[in-house]
Parts: C-alpha cells; sequence; structure tokens
C-alpha cells in the first residue's frame, strides 16, 4: 500500500510540474493584470473626481435623447451605445459608444445632465479596457469571440490541475504535523527555501486560486456557464437563459431607436428608488433595450435589477428583480464580484490581489525546484584525475 501510494505521488509530481513548466509564464501574465484591475473602480473615479460631478440645480435634467442630441454635435462623436444616468443631481451622465467598423470603442464621455456639455474623457478607462483583454483573451483579435478565451480557460483548468495535486502531495500524515505545514522555515537556503515558499504559502493561497479560477471558467467556456446556470438556479430561470438567443425585438423601426420611452418606463417601475441606471440600445435589428437599475443601497456591482425594455412602446418584455433571485441565482448574478475577491468588501479585493500578485513567486520556485531536481537526479562521475588503469 505505502509502495502504490509512493506511485500516485510520484506520478502526481510529474504532472504538477509539467503543467507548471507550460503555464507558468501564461498565468503570471493573467495573475498580473487581474492584480492591475483589483482596484479599478476606485483608481477610475479618483482619476476623474472632477469630470464626474457637477453642481446641482434647480432646473431638471434633460432627457437621456435630448442629450444624445446634443452630443451630435460634437466633432469625431461615435454612435451611442449606451447611456448611464443617475439619481444623484450632483452626478455626471457617462456616455458609451458603439464599436466602428474596424472594432474600436471611441473613448466614452462625461456630460453635464442639465445642459449636454461635454465634461471630458474619462482618464485612465483606455489603459484597464486593453489590461482587460489581456487578461480575458490575451489581446488575441477577435476578443470574446477569438481564441484567447479558450486559451485563458485551458490555463484555469491546469490551475486547478496543480492546485489538486499540490495539496494531494502536501498532505501531512499526521495530524500533529499540521502546524509545520502552515508555517514557511526561512531559516532553510537554497532549495529547502525555495521548497518551503512553494508549498506553504501555496497551501495559503490555494482557496483563493481555487475560486479565482472557477469563477474565471465561467468567461472562457459556454459549456461551463450553461452547466452552473443549470446547476444553480431554478428550472424556469436556466431555461430562458441557456436557450438560443433570438432577435431583440420586432424588425427595424423606421426612425431610429431612442432611449426616452425606456427611461420613463423604468422611472415608473422603480419609483425614483434607484441609484443609477444603464441603459443599452439593442446591438442589432430590433427594439428591445436592456436596463440595468442598481437600487440606493446596493455595495456591489451585482446588486442590480434586470430589465428588457421595447424602446418603441415602452412595454417592460421582461425583469430580473435581484431580491427574487434564489441563493444560487445571486451568486450566478455575483461571478465577477467573487472572481475578484468584491463580495467580501476592499479587504477581500486586497486580499485577492496580494495572493494573484503571488503568482510569479510560484512560477520561478517551481522552475527552480524542477532543475534542481534534474540535478540530483543525474549520476555523479567520478574525476577523471583519479582514474587509474583499468577503472
Amino acid at each position: 500500500m505505502h509502495r502504490f501510494g509512493s506511485i500516485i505521488k510520484a506520478v502526481l509530481l510529474q504532472v504538477h510540474s509539467i503543467a507548471g513548466l507550460v503555464l507558468a509564464l501564461l498565468l503570471s501574465l493573467i495573475a498580473l493584470t487581474g492584480v492591475i484591475m483589483s482596484f479599478e473602480d476606485e483608481i477610475v473615479d479618483h482619476l476623474n473626481a472632477g469630470i464626474m460631478q457637477v453642481a446641482p440645480r434647480t432646473t431638471p435634467a434633460l432627457l437621456p435623447d435630448e442629450l444624445v442630441t446634443r452630443l451630435n454635435a460634437v466633432p469625431n462623436a461615435g454612435k451611442v451605445a449606451g447611456i448611464t444616468l443617475s439619481s444623484d443631481p450632483s452626478a455626471a451622465a457617462y456616455i458609451r459608444f458603439a464599436r466602428d467598423g474596424q472594432g474600436t470603442r471611441p473613448s466614452s464621455f462625461y456630460l453635464d445632465p442639465y445642459d449636454g456639455r461635454v465634461l471630458g474623457v474619462p482618464r485612465g478607462e483606455d489603459f484597464f479596457a486593453t489590461v482587460r483583454r489581456l487578461h480575458r483573451w490575451l489581446l488575441i483579435p477577435g476578443d470574446a469571440k477569438g481564441w484567447g478565451r479558450q486559451i485563458t480557460g485551458v490555463a484555469a483548468m491546469g490551475l486547478i490541475v496543480m492546485l489538486i495535486s499540490g495539496l494531494v502531495l502536501r498532505w501531512p500524515r499526521r495530524a500533529s504535523s499540521v502546524k509545520m505545514w502552515l508555517k514557511p522555515n526561512l531559516g532553510f537556503s537554497g532549495r529547502g527555501l525555495h521548497r518551503s515558499l512553494h508549498a506553504v504559502i501555496g497551501t495559503w493561497v490555494l482557496p483563493i486560486y481555487l475560486v479565482m479560477t472557477l469563477t474565471g471558467l465561467w468567461y472562457s467556456f459556454d459549456w461551463y456557464k450553461d452547466g452552473v446556470i443549470w446547476l444553480l438556479s431554478r428550472p424556469h430561470v436556466a431555461a430562458a437563459k441557456v436557450q438560443p438567443k433570438q432577435s431583440s425585438g420586432r424588425a427595424v423601426p423606421a426612425q431610429p431607436v431612442g432611449f426616452d420611452r425606456a427611461w420613463s418606463t423604468l422611472l415608473r417601475e422603480e419609483s425614483g428608488g434607484f441609484a443609477k441606471a444603464q441603459l443599452m440600445l439593442p446591438p442589432g435589428p430590433g427594439t428591445v433595450m436592456r436596463v440595468r437599475s442598481w437600487p440606493k443601497d446596493s455595495t456591489l456591482e451585482s446588486m442590480r435589477d434586470e430589465f428588457r425594455i421595447d424602446a418603441v412602446t415602452g412595454q417592460v418584455v421582461s425583469v430580473e428583480r435581484y431580491a427574487d433571485k434564489t441563493l444560487g441565482e445571486k451568486a450566478i448574478a455575483s461571478v465577477l464580484d467573487i472572481h475578484r475577491g468584491t463580495v467580501l468588501g476592499w479587504p477581500g479585493k486586497l486580499a485577492f490581489m496580494v495572493a494573484a500578485a503571488m503568482m510569479p513567486l510560484f512560477a520561478i520556485t517551481g522552475v527552480l525546484l524542477y532543475l534542481s531536481r534534474r540535478k540530483l537526479r543525474r549520476p555523479a562521475h567520478p574525476p577523471l584525475g583519479r582514474l587509474v588503469p583499468g577503472e
């Protein structure tokens, strides 16, 4: 039995080592780009504090379509894809543009909601957008429709293999050894220090890495996403989410689709009890808009209500209230917040950031341990100067 266990551990060590050598650089890149984005919201808000706020006025704010009309007078303004409005009278309106023919999305604008004046382009937004594309799709052409998402997904599955094999290899033989199992020995040097840092710190961050990979796979593979929805959602909700997407509404209207009717419907449905709302025009033919609304007591990006509203008639096609979701459905809605550690507040975000920043440590110590093992296995040859005839 002991021999069988030794064989299993030897095989797991080979699997762990090979996966680590193949994926070390890729996982380090994905982890470090994740580190950069950890506090993206706070950084962007700080950089743009001067253009995100306006002086409140007694006059009513302009309707969304009027804001877009005034924006169209700005030279080189792109095609508006969405607008974010706030119930705070001192908050600026945020305009997001659609991608152009080359697939490039023009920089967003902040507007004064009372007169439509352009306040400025948000600083840092393009930088973080590039980092996000590198993190998710490795800047491979096609973005979410290219090969990048599958490559990062395979890397995530490889990390899961390393986490499981590493845990089995580290499992203590006696309960009394658990304390030593979790305490690095900084008194070692060379191979001993590398092994201690790699194994012990790896044990500390293992739960965080497991959460990161399991949630990261959501963005890489549709079969994985559909499986999670089936597992955690109520049957009718799962059926609605995984069915093939239909055309977003009726035929293309004679006049361009606007925001005003959907905005009026949202105000009626939410009765003014929201902090901000995002209205997104249909990406293709159709008239049904996606509208997201965040309650005033919302603490997470995922704590939002989602509507589908016909932009021509103002009719509500569907609505998903966050408060009506089951625990599993809330988990699905919170995949990104869980992936980033945001569900645990800023301490969680900080813990996830530190854990991700340690990925290069495991790559470096893993390579050093692999090289030292090869050196130890190399047969020692006696010095040629000591050979005597006949040897």
